[in-house]
């Protein structure tokens, strides 16, 4: 038969092949186990004779037998042979190529485990479903200043908003708390019934807290969260009725909050105990957080227009002591609210493990697209052997999906371990503590991986199409290279790479570049030897200005004369992180007030005591310092730091110029009686403007005592607990920290983001290196005739390196250029971020752009010195 005559000149041909040793002999016995296993199916269920059962077998394996048309019934399970012998087959090939296969799925597993790990986080963070239809309400003082609202502002929106379906106000502090045993400190919350019917919040012991519960003077009840009652009481049940300390006073517990319930309106607290209001003098002070829930069908415009209409109506009712007529109640949606500029950052953040899964499909893409084309050949047997394309393109899709299948479990694997690592070292976000494993980052990173894997396995299929089987099988490897289309492709993926890489370089630099610069910035203090204590007096003890007075005036003689100090002093500002303090206070010059109506300019306003500026090594620069007989009564005065006075009096002559704070025009006016060095206390990016009143009345009870020792901190830390635990061991005294500590601290969020990013971009940078190592290694190995008759030609070891690297460089100079485009638009969401760098410093860009540019050439010199050292005379001899 002519079919048996062809195959019988394919085996003559093929065994030629294999004395030339280019037949794999591998696939000669899997030819061999198809042809055994199809006989051994005829003689089992034909009962065949062996030789005629093979004869028909050789056949059927050229797909030219009738067996499979006679015998339909018996196709499933020959389907599901086929199935398991291509999976073996897979097993078996990339076993074989255990670099390969090793390489492949680390690559796909870094780039499936960061995406699913950083979007799994994002998603806890941005995405938490509990503050849907949740907005904070702020006042408005100007369009770039907000801030909280007085209690006169909260009962307005309560008594006259028609937006939302609950409002409710609450403070945060850290307190003391006591549940039966010694006192420590805790992070607390005050806060009315409505807050917690805003958030939907019901206890699952006991009762929530309620209107009745708000009256000045009735006994206070307080919540716990789950994890503080099991903590005090060994259960959320036996934790109701129970008295607690908090701050002094003794609280009631009437409920504990569901276990998942840790931060409540962006605040995470132990204990929420019940915000009682005072009857308003005046519209100050602020310092109240007012979160409302929109009414269905209520959209943030109308809730604005809402409040806008209350604050119109409210202004000339307080206007004495309130003369901002441009400030405006605001609402904002609560997921902007608690992360503010973080946002934008977690964008980068998501879009950077983004770039890093195409970086690494498109490198495995490029990995497997080289092997693909290495087994033309094969494919071209196969095909000559009578194997139909369906059969074929199950086997190659078979081996990719498993390939890739590999990488996604490894993936997996590596984002779970990587979101734990996020949740224990990774910034400081609201619910990143509560992140899981999301199935969509998985599966949506699986697919992707997956899609890849089943278009670059079926390539070679394709590839073979469009040329003659018969001939690739014959001609050698001089025939099978893919064609330029092939080699288009492979160098698409690797310009992929290099563009996808540079955005993420130019992020990471920028971060980088920014932190450095921070770093550098003068806190405005000597943080050597500094030590510093916070403390915070309970309510219950210390209810008024002459208790707390007395406990300083103790504790302040008792620890100066400790051993070791040189110096104490005391401020309710701690630098360089106290933005949040609500140390801040509006203020009008008498010399040029605003217009009436508008906003008055606001700075942070920090108490001091007379000692508080040479404990922290802050010069005096004109007029005088604080002494004892300074206070806030009848001549107020005030201390301002330089900054502030060449903003507001650039020609010069601060001392004995005078100003209204706090918008009160009935009230004394202040007098400037000196400046001192600047002191940053709204973080070491923002500006040092300050005006220090003295702490001499109006005591508050949260205060930071600053220590000047003559010996490292650490060795005078115990001494200074131990005297204040003698002057009232019911204080607690868990926070006391250098000051070097802090600065360090105060710069963790930058550093971070900076180490986050860098990480992510290293990643980018090795896998894109990779990419171009990987192409030319292989262009090498198709190229070695060419190479090699090149040199026997008097081409010089240089040349072929030049020629090689020149090419790897080309690729690396098109993917920057495509990716420059992207880090431009990229760089741009970083300006909330960066300190003294522009988003477009052209410096940053040239380093990143360099970077690339040498990793792309060294990456390209490795292959290129190895064809350098093919000997010409080996390599036409084996042509």
């Amino acid at each position: 038969m002519p079919i048996i005559a062809s195959l019988k000149r394919f085996v003559r041909r093929a065994r030629a092949a294999w004395r030339r040793g280019t037949i794999d002999r591998e696939l000669d016995s899997e030819i061999e186990h198809h042809i055994a296993m199809e006989a051994a199916e005829l003689q089992r269920t034909r009962g065949v004779a062996p030789d005629e059962a093979r004869r028909l077998a050789m056949v059927a394996f050229g797909g030219v037998s009738r067996f499979r048309e006679d015998h339909r019934d018996a196709r499933p399970l020959r389907w599901l042979d086929e199935v398991m012998q291509d999976m073996r087959f897979a097993a078996r090939s990339l076993r074989r190529s255990a670099g390969f296969t090793v390489s492949s799925v680390l690559i796909l597993a870094l780039g499936i485990g960061s995406t699913t790990a950083v979007f799994s986080a994002v998603n806890a963070v941005v995405r938490d479903p509990q503050y849907d239809g949740l907005v904070m309400i702020r006042q408005q003082f100007s369009p770039t200043v907000r801030g909280t609202m007085s209690v006169v502002d909260y009962r307005a929106v309560e008594e006259q908003q028609q937006s939302f379906a609950a409002v409710g106000a609450m403070r945060w502090t850290e307190a003391a708390f006591a549940a039966g045993g010694d006192a420590e400190r805790v992070s607390a919350g005050a806060a009315t019934a409505g807050f917690f019917r805003a958030l939907g919040i019901r206890p699952v012991v006991g009762r929530g807290i309620e209107p009745a519960d708000e009256a000045v003077g009735v006994a206070p009840v307080t919540l716990l969260t789950w994890r503080r009652a099991e903590q005090s009481f060994g259960s959320a049940a036996a934790a109701v009725g129970k008295a607690v300390t908090i701050d002094g006073v003794v609280h009631t517990v009437v409920g504990v909050l569901p276990q998942e319930s840790v931060t409540l309106g962006g605040v995470r607290a132990d204990a929420w105990k019940v915000l009682q209001l005072p009857q308003p003098e005046r519209r100050g002070p602020f310092g109240y957080r007012v979160v409302g829930r929109l009414r269905d069908g209520v959209s943030i415009e109308g809730a604005t227009r809402d409040l806008a209409a209350i604050s119109e109506r409210i202004f000339p009712l307080w206007a004495s002591s309130f003369q901002n007529r441009e400030a405006r109640l605001t609402p904002t949606p609560m997921n902007e609210e608690i992360l503010g500029p973080a946002t934008r950052m977690l964008n980068v953040f998501a879009a950077a493990a983004g770039l890093v899964l195409l970086i690494a499909v498109a490198n495995v893409a490029s990995l497997m697209l080289v092997r693909a084309i290495g087994r033309g050949r094969e494919v071209a047997l196969r095909t000559v052997l009578g194997a139909s394309k369906a059969r074929l393109a199950r086997l190659m899709v078979t081996e990719s999906l498993a390939l890739a299948s590999a990488g996604a479990l490894a993936g997996i694997i590596v984002g779970a371990l990587g979101l734990r690592a996020l949740v224990a070292y990774g910034p400081s976000m609201p619910h990143l503590f509560a992140a899981q494993l999301d199935l969509r980052a998985v599966a949506f990173a699986v697919a992707v991986a997956l899609v890849v894997a089943v278009v670059i396995g079926a390539y070679p299929l394709v590839m073979l199409l469009a040329r003659d089987a018969t001939a690739a099988v014959q001609g050698g490897e001089r025939t099978i290279g893919g064609g330029r289309r092939t080699h288009a492709l492979r160098s698409a993926f690797v310009i992929a790479q290099f563009a996808l890489a540079l955005p993420l370089l130019a992020v990471a630099g920028l971060l980088l570049n920014s932190f450095l610069r921070l770093q550098q910035v003068d806190p405005g203090f000597d943080t050597r030897n500094l030590l510093t204590v916070r403390v915070s007096l309970p309510v219950g003890g210390y209810g008024n200005d002459s208790l707390v007075a007395g406990y300083w005036a103790r504790a302040l003689s008792l620890v100066a004369e400790a051993s070791g100090v040189s110096e104490v002093g005391l401020g309710s500002s701690m630098p360089p992180d106290d933005f949040g303090s609500g140390d801040n206070n509006n203020f009008d010059l008498i010399d040029h007030p605003v217009s009436p109506g508008s906003t008055q300019p606001a700075s942070h306003w920090p108490a001091a005591n007379a000692r508080y500026f040479d404990a922290l090594g802050v010069r005096l620069l004109e007029g005088r310092l604080f002494t004892p007989s300074d206070t806030g009564g009848p001549a107020p005065v005030v201390v301002v730091s330089r900054s502030w006075a060449a903003r507001y009096f650039p020609e010069g002559n601060v001392v004995g110029r005078r100003l209204v704070s706090g918008g009160c025009t009935s009230c004394p006016l202040t007098t400037v009686i000196g400046v001192v060095g600047d002191v940053r206390y709204d973080g070491l990016g923002r500006a040092p403007d300050a005006v220090y009143s003295p702490l001499s009345e109006g005591w508050p009870r949260n205060l930071h005592l600053f220590v000047r020792t003559s010996m490292p901190p650490e060795l005078v830390a115990e001494r200074v607990r131990d005297v204040l635990r003698g002057v009232d061991p019911s204080v607690p005294l868990d926070d006391i920290a250098s000051m070097e500590e802090r600065l360090y601290q105060s710069v963790a969020q930058p550093r971070n983001w900076a180490v986050l990013l860098g990480t992510f971009a290293t990643a980018a940078l090795v896998l894109a290196a990779v990419g171009i190592f990987g192409m030319l290694s292989y262009s090498v190995s198709t190229r070695r005739r060419e190479i090699g008759v090149r040199m026997a030609l008097g081409a010089r070891r240089q040349a072929v390196v030049g020629m090689l690297v020149k090419r790897g460089v080309g690729h690396a100079l098109a993917g920057t250029a495509v990716g420059i485009v992207a880090a431009l638009l990229a760089t741009r969401a970083l300006a909330a971020w960066l300190f003294d760098v522009s988003p477009t410093d052209p410096a940053t860009l040239a380093g990143v752009i360099s970077i690339l540019l040498a990793v792309g050439a060294t990456a390209s010199w490795l292959p290129a010195r190895r064809a350098a050292a093919i000997d010409p005379v080996e390599t036409m001899r084996t042509e």
